[in-house]
């Protein structure tokens, strides 16, 4: 139609011409333009899927990951339960990750309602700097939405150079509502996992099982 207009217009057959290519040209710019916006948003997806991954779960408390900020104001004002539960800590790292990395203590007890403060220790034994970024959740995994996290190092890229040894610490709390949970009266025990993975492009950290 917008060639048919054109020879209406100006009656040459160079004119005409002219027009075709015009029009194949514009379509050939729209076509690299929307290539290239695909692109972008490709790229934007990637760097933005840790920071999504980390607040859908911290969001829902999914499959066992825990609750951090849910109420940070609660920690001024709650009351501690006399209802003992063991913290377990666990450290892994992936088949690809060249630190060494352990909790410093392998397990406190701890009553909801209080705070509880835990260590772990990251060190690269290499002669190379090595960035490395954790994931964690909590088994059982419903007792998740319970164990809040005021401060941790889970998520966020951490760089260690030769040889250089760190302490990362675990500030938490387990929310008092745990007591009032039927699906809560037999756990006894919480055990907190965090694995370690070198962080490199293209690295899709796993989600976690959710369990029902």
């Amino acid at each position: 139609m917008l060639v048919f207009l054109y020879i209406l217009k100006h009656g040459s057959v160079n004119k005409i011409r002219n027009a075709s290519n015009d029009v194949r040209s514009l379509k050939a710019r729209s076509t690299l333009y929307y290539l290239a916006a695909a692109g972008v948003l490709a790229v934007g997806l990637s760097y933005a899927a840790v920071p999504l991954y980390r607040m859908f779960c911290q969001a829902y408390s999914y499959g066992g990951t825990t609750s951090v900020g849910h109420d940070i104001s609660k920690v001024e004002t709650m009351t501690a339960v006399k209802h003992p539960i063991k913290i377990r800590f666990n450290a892994d790292i992936s088949s690809s990750m060249r630190w060494n990395f352990k909790p410093q203590q392998t397990e406190i007890t701890v009553l909801p309602g209080e705070t509880a403060l835990a260590f772990y220790t990251a060190m690269n034994p290499t002669d190379n700097p090595v960035v490395g970024i954790s994931t964690y959740n909590v088994i059982p995994f419903e007792a998740g939405q319970y164990f809040n996290k005021i401060q941790c190092f889970c998520f966020e890229e951490q760089q260690l150079n030769p040889k250089e040894q760190v302490d990362m610490p675990v500030f938490f709390y387990i929310d008092p509502e745990f007591t009032e949970d039927p699906k809560m009266e037999f756990v006894k025990e919480i055990t907190l996992s965090y694995t370690f993975f070198e962080a490199k492009e293209g690295l899709n950290l796993p989600m976690p099982v959710f369990k029902k």
